[in-house]
């Protein structure tokens, strides 16, 4: 009996799905799609992190349409599983980090391994994992993070090492990735499900949508906005005829709450991830701090109003839709947690609602 082990839609251990589909066997089957070659990516991070890496599986899809895509990461359930253009998967194995899963990619040989991560775990598995060319970054001989070849990802590198640097970086992110892979950014957007099932939201669209996202996550507090500048911001929304969607995790619950009472604005609570995702999906302008839901707004296509005051700004592309507003204020917190100064105070809601206007 012929087996097609090479083939895109082999499974090795259940029927494939032209088998189930039409019943064919390897020798006869029309549907046969020989593995052009092997690709492995490697990028754990935050799931925000992992979103904004997406636009590079359409242009791997688009150089390499036969090639098999693995993935590992912390965030599986946020990649996309649907179909590229060319009539591909984008991702053909979606493998969460666990003891298993590395043990198993450490007995394959692939021919790409591209590494957007630096930290022990990503490095280590650089390292491990057997490929004919490797992109990214490795382990050096102390257990710390290097960049494998390129200048590109020595620029990656160097700027995350050094804050004189980082701040003179002009490149956003997926343009770094891009060049790190070899390629050059042409505009590819991020790639995000959303599930339009289920969910049914209490949202007046006949008029414009804003989703204010309350909170930026507990490690980086310098970014977060005054609660009563929510406040604020939120009833000259609806002064102005407005729908307000408050928006936010766990962590922010108890002040959306307080918002919601304070001026008005709907909220519905706190959600898994592929429910928050819907619910952004029914706003048509977003306004955040530099968090999951910016990325959220970015892959779904929203306008942004994106707050900034620890990063470099140029690290962020928001593809035309957008706006990054920062502080009237010259502050030095650049990447720390606590701003000695609380400058996210000196970017006024005044300024916040004539960009929403703007937009």
């Amino acid at each position: 009996m012929i087996i097609h082990s090479d083939c895109l839609y082999f499974k090795g251990d259940i029927p494939c799905k032209p088998h189930k589909e039409f019943g064919y066997h390897c020798e006869d089957c029309p549907k046969y799609n020989r593995v052009s070659d092997t690709i492995l990516i490697i990028k754990l991070g935050a799931i925000g992190d992992v979103i904004r890496t997406t636009p590079l599986l359409s242009r791997i899809r688009k150089e390499h349409p036969n090639a098999h895509i693995t993935w590992i990461t912390y965030s599986p359930d946020i990649l996309p599983t649907g179909q590229a253009d060319l009539g591909k998967s984008l991702v053909d194995r979606i493998l969460n980090v666990s003891v298993e899963n590395i043990e198993f990619l450490k007995n394959i040989s692939f021919d790409w391994l591209i590494n957007l991560d630096k930290d022990a775990i990503a490095i280590s598995l650089t390292n491990s994992i057997n490929a004919k060319r490797k992109s990214g970054f490795t382990i050096d001989e102390f257990g710390h993070a290097k960049p494998i070849a390129t200048e590109a990802e020595k620029h990656k590198w160097e700027t995350g090492l050094f804050d004189d640097l980082n701040k003179q970086n002009s490149k956003h992110y997926v343009k770094e990735i891009f060049e790190i892979c070899g390629y050059e950014f042409n505009g590819e957007e991020y790639i995000l499900e959303v599930d339009t099932s289920g969910q049914s939201w209490n949202i007046d669209r006949s008029k414009k949508v804003i989703g204010l996202n309350t909170g930026c996550g507990g490690r980086w507090t310098s970014r977060l906005w005054p609660t009563d500048y929510w406040i604020r911001l939120a009833k000259e929304l609806l002064n102005n005829d407005y729908e307000v969607i408050l928006l936010g995790g766990e962590q922010e619950d108890v002040k959306n709450k307080f918002i919601q009472k304070e001026s008005g604005a709907k909220y519905f609570g706190f959600y898994p991830i592929k429910t928050f995702i819907s619910l952004i999906n029914n706003c048509d302008t977003i306004v955040s701090a530099v968090t999951m839901a910016m990325h959220l707004a970015i892959g779904l296509k929203k306008n942004l109003i994106l707050f900034n005051n620890i990063f470099n700004k140029n690290e962020f592309y928001l593809y035309g839709r957008g706006e990054i507003l920062e502080p009237d204020f010259d502050c030095d917190c650049y990447f720390s947690p606590i701003c000695p100064n609380d400058c996210m105070k000196y970017l006024y809601p005044e300024k916040v609602f004539s960009a929403i206007e703007a937009i």
